[in-house]
Parts: structure tokens; C-alpha cells; sequence
């Protein structure tokens, strides 16, 4: 999948192509209707078909103070975009001139001039330009205008209730990673560098791979069974494990950090970037009265996580699997 971080880098390989519009954080199956629909339209039209997404959030732009639990930073969108077999991806820096943009000059330079669209697709609630002056009825209107053709994918349901990027938090917050999962339509995964971490789960018989997290994570602090990602000369390895999101209140406390033990694993792994996808929530994180009783529980925390990884096992979405057969980072 190719990669354009400037409207201004655009080739001209890219013109006259199929492209999504939105933020798509999560990626989940709302979205994944929306990328279907845009990679039928390119198939029929036997064009490329890409994405574009805006960075930072705009919501993180406009109060940076609050920033958004975001279920997939960028790096972790790209590979999901990778994984569902999307040609190109637009990442444009969403600042204080692009959020000055109109709507109608939006359309008319950058999907019109710059990338002259054959056909855009976006989902139902997608707004665009300055004050979200932009919506899907002004977006067909103006392809009437241009001449290129507009899809507006209707919402996708579950149980009634439209996928959304926020009903996703709030079952992650809830520590719901296997109803996460379900809306996502693949396991939920966070990416990061493995870094120094005070030793003390070596010495207590479980050595971690830690993984600090972004403050905006609400993920439910506790304990998952998971499967880490790591990506070698050789393609993709994966390894399960057991893994503690949390301040660590035996100790005293601290900075959240992901602290995941890999079951039948030694080797140094620090400084990797690696993935680590939730595949089920054992218990919520506890203080315990002696570091004993904390070892006795970690023993039994990786059972239980054993025998969620195995349930798991043959559970896995097509996605999941495009996602795990990777060779290389992007």
C-alpha cells in the first residue's frame, strides 16, 4: 500500500482513482462497509482504490488539552488498511490551513484538480471543510457538478445500533475487548516499542515486555490473555501471552504501562516495535497484601489465559488472519 503524507506529493499514477473519505478510527465494520463499497466501485471501474484520512484527529486539533482515546493511531490504521487490501492511502495534516478550507474549495482543488476523482465514496455521517460545512448531500451535488460519481454507504447495524468509533471506547474502557472485537470485525491491537521497565517482573518469574501507553488510552486497567506481533527479517512472528495493563498498586503505584509475559519465550527484545492484540479480559487489576499472593495469582492469571488463547484459537476473521500474515512493517 502506498503511502502520501502532502496533497502536494500526489502522482498522477493516483488521478482518475476511487476514493473513501473519513477518519475511520477503529477501522471497525461501519467503516469497512464504506472501503467495500469503494473497493467494488474501483473494481467495476478497473482503477486503483484509496483512502483518505486527516491527522492529528481533528477533534485533538480544535482542543488539545482533551485528546481522544484513539482506538488505532495512525500507524495502526495504515495496517489495517494494508490488511483489507486498500492500493493507496492519503494521510493529509489536518492544521490550521486545512481546517480554514472550504468545503466547496476542498472538493474543487483537492479531490477535483489535484486527484481528479472518478468516484468517492463516504458513510452517511461524514462532514467535511471549514465549520463542517460539507455533508453527503452537498458531496453529491457537487459530483454532479464535476462529473465524478458519489456513494453514501447507509449506516451498519448491530442489534440495532449503528458500529461506532465510541460505542467501541466505551467497551474498551469497560475492559469488553471480545465485544470490541465484534464491532471491529478483528481483534483490537496496540502498537509500540518494548522498553526498559523496572526488572521486577524477571524477578518475580515473569519477565515483561513493556509497552508504554498514550495518556489518552482508557483501556480497562487488568489483566488480558494476548497475542503479540513482531515483525523480523523473516516476516511475522507471533507469540501468546498474558498481559497486565496497569499502575502496578502492589508497588506503589506508577505510570500506566502494558507489561505482557510470552509464554515458552527468552529472548531480548527491547527496542522492538511490536503489536499486541487483545483476545480476552481475565480480572481487573488488584493490590494484593504480599508479593506471594500476587505470584500465586499471576500463575493462575496465565492458565486462565492459556485456555482463552486456545478457545480463540479457531476464531479468527479473515482480517485477523491478513493482519497476522504481514512481512514487514509499513
Amino acid at each position: 500500500m502506498k503511502i502520501i503524507s502532502e496533497l502536494s506529493a500526489i502522482s498522477t499514477e493516483l488521478r482518475g482513482t476511487v476514493l473513501a473519505l473519513g477518519n475511520f478510527d477503529g477501522v471497525h465494520k461501519g467503516h469497512q462497509a464504506v472501503l467495500g463499497a469503494a473497493q467494488d466501485a474501483a473494481i467495476k471501474l478497473g482503477v486503483p482504490c484509496g483512502v483518505m484520512v486527516f491527522e492529528p484527529h481533528p477533534r485533538e486539533f480544535f482542543n488539545p488539552s482533551s485528546p481522544v482515546f484513539r482506538i488505532t493511531p495512525i500507524e495502526a490504521k495504515l495496517e489495517v488498511f494494508k490488511a483489507l487490501g486498500l492500493d493507496y492511502c492519503i494521510v493529509v495534516p489536518f492544521n490550521e490551513e486545512f481546517s480554514q478550507q472550504s468545503a466547496a474549495d476542498f472538493v474543487a482543488e483537492d479531490l477535483v484538480a489535484r486527484l481528479g476523482v472518478k468516484h468517492v465514496v463516504a458513510g452517511y455521517d461524514f462532514h467535511f471543510g471549514n465549520k463542517r460545512q460539507g455533508n453527503p448531500e452537498f458531496l453529491i451535488q457537487q459530483g454532479k457538478i464535476f462529473g465524478f460519481e458519489t456513494s453514501i454507504v447507509a449506516p451498519l447495524e448491530m442489534d440495532s445500533e449503528p458500529y461506532s468509533s465510541s460505542g467501541i471506547r466505551v467497551l474498551l474502557e469497560a475492559g469488553n475487548v471480545a465485544g470490541a472485537a465484534n464491532n471491529l470485525g478483528y481483534r483490537w491491537f496496540v502498537r509500540g516499542q518494548v522498553v526498559d521497565g523496572d526488572k521486577r517482573g524477571r524477578e518475580l518469574g515473569f519477565p515483561t515486555a513493556n509497552m508504554a501507553m498514550p495518556e489518552s488510552c482508557r483501556m480497562q486497567l487488568g489483566i488480558y490473555a494476548v497475542r503479540m506481533r513482531r515483525f523480523g527479517p523473516d516476516g511475522m512472528n507471533i507469540h501468546d501471552g498474558v498481559a497486565s495493563y496497569g499502575v502496578r498498586p502492589t508497588f506503589g503505584g506508577g505510570k500506566a504501562l502494558l507489561e505482557t509475559f510470552l509464554f515458552d519465550f527468552d529472548e531480548d527484545i527491547y527496542g522492538e516495535t511490536v503489536e499486541v492484540a487483545l483476545v480476552g479480559f481475565i480480572r481487573p487489576e488488584a493490590k494484593f497484601d504480599s508479593v506471594d499472593a500476587l505470584v500465586e495469582q499471576m500463575h493462575k492469571d496465565s492458565i486462565e489465559a492459556k485456555a482463552i488463547l486456545v478457545e480463540a484459537a479457531g476464531k479468527s476473521t479473515s482480517l485477523d488472519q491478513n493482519l497476522n500474515a504481514r512481512t514487514r512493517k509499513l
